[in-house]
């Protein structure tokens, strides 16, 4: 057994209660840190959500400038002189895939013997700022040792199609504590009288207000539901840039009384526990885990036909277009609400899929160590 941990440099947007931010926490838990130990570095300089467990469990925090286009030369400067006096990892792994190009090539320069792109999502924001990611990872491929993605669409979207197809891009599950995410009668019962929900038919949503989780169709789809039901009521847990847009509709709907937003939440675990039903309508994703810890909680999810396939790990799981009347969504809640309230436990189910985070963490420890590829990820993507 070795006397010190290796160290794994991962590189973020923010350590703020994000999908991507989520996943890497998941699994920095369930690391052997007698092993492994994690550090983060992050495109900016604020203190986000998980900053002090990340101090706590024995990682670092470091920063540098957030990549504008404008600033290149700044930001090549500032990752330069940062892997100069930090090339003692034995990986860096690069959740953030829109500057990966940049960043890896000099982490790899600086003597860092493992490079690893992952990609997270299967799309980019509108307008310029889409175009200019996708201009800036366009070389990605090239430039890693390793090519990792959470579903066939992410890695398609960053490393293309041919490259997917080539097997040159590896799966990695979208791991979760299944543990911690499965259903509970008594947790249910005793945070829907907390929200004072407890005789409601409770919709739930989790994911950040942005242009990606398509919240102005939620709330279509939403006030359709409360014509088929008097009893409906929608739980939003997040925040985001969008919010006070969506609080906006939501008061001009006229379901104030309706709607909790009840923010970002360490303890999301409670709350999947309270909804009936989990209703996720995105423009894109890459592999939603808030859909995987739903499934776990035995929710049934109504899902947009926008996000993977690979997500359904249960029949809990059913795909509706978001080119269809919002009314359509809600009527398949409606048919669908018997059976939403028959919950079971899917913890098993969920692990066996391989989307258990202690068996992944397992796995990741080898390959940051070893530098080759343990068992358990997929190359080969079967076409769709």
């Amino acid at each position: 057994m070795q006397n010190n941990p290796v160290r794994v440099l991962n590189v973020l947007g923010t350590t703020n209660l994000g999908g991507a931010e989520s996943r890497v926490m998941e699994l920095y838990r369930a690391m052997d840190k007698s092993k492994v130990q994690f550090d983060f570095l992050v495109h900016t300089d604020q203190e986000g959500q998980y900053s002090e467990e990340i101090r706590r469990l024995g990682g670092r925090i470091y920063n540098v400038p957030r990549f504008k286009v404008v600033n290149l030369l700044e930001y090549k400067k500032a990752l330069k002189h940062f892997f100069a006096e930090h090339h003692d990892y034995v990986a860096v792994h690069g959740h953030m895939t829109s500057t990966a190009s940049i960043y890896l090539p000099i982490a790899k320069k600086a003597g860092i013997p493992l490079t690893i792109a992952h990609a997270r999502s299967a799309g980019v924001d509108q307008g310029i700022k889409g175009i200019a990611t996708k201009i800036v990872r366009y070389p990605l491929k090239n430039r890693a040792d390793y090519c990792l993605t959470c579903s066939c669409e992410a890695g398609e979207a960053v490393y293309g199609r041919k490259w997917v197809q080539e097997g040159k891009v590896w799966t990695v599950p979208n791991a979760i504590d299944t543990r911690r995410f499965a259903y509970d009668a008594k947790v249910r019962e005793q945070v829907r009288k907390e929200l004072g929900l407890s005789e409601k038919f409770v919709v739930g949503h989790v994911g950040r207000f942005s242009f990606m989780k398509n919240h102005r169709y939620l709330i279509d789809i939403f006030a359709e539901l409360c014509s088929m039901r008097d009893d409906a009521a929608l739980v939003l847990i997040g925040k985001g840039e969008l919010e006070d847009e969506i609080r906006e509709k939501v008061t001009a709907f006229g379901l104030a009384d309706k709607v909790l937003f009840l923010g970002n939440r360490f303890d999301v675990e409670r709350y999947y526990q309270a909804f009936d039903y989990f209703v996720f309508p995105s423009t894109f994703e890459g592999f939603p885990g808030s859909v995987a810890e739903a499934q776990t909680a035995g929710l049934c999810c109504l899902v947009s036909d926008h996000v993977t396939r690979e997500v359904a790990l249960t029949e809990l799981v059913s795909y509706k277009s978001i080119e269809e009347p919002a009314k359509n969504w809600a009527g398949e809640i409606m048919r669908n609400s018997k059976k939403a309230l028959a919950r079971e436990n899917m913890q098993d189910v969920i692990a066996e899929k391989g989307f258990d985070v202690t068996r992944q963490a397992i796995q990741m420890e080898q390959f940051y160590i070893s530098g080759q590829n343990p068992p358990g990820f997929v190359t080969k993507i079967e076409e769709r």
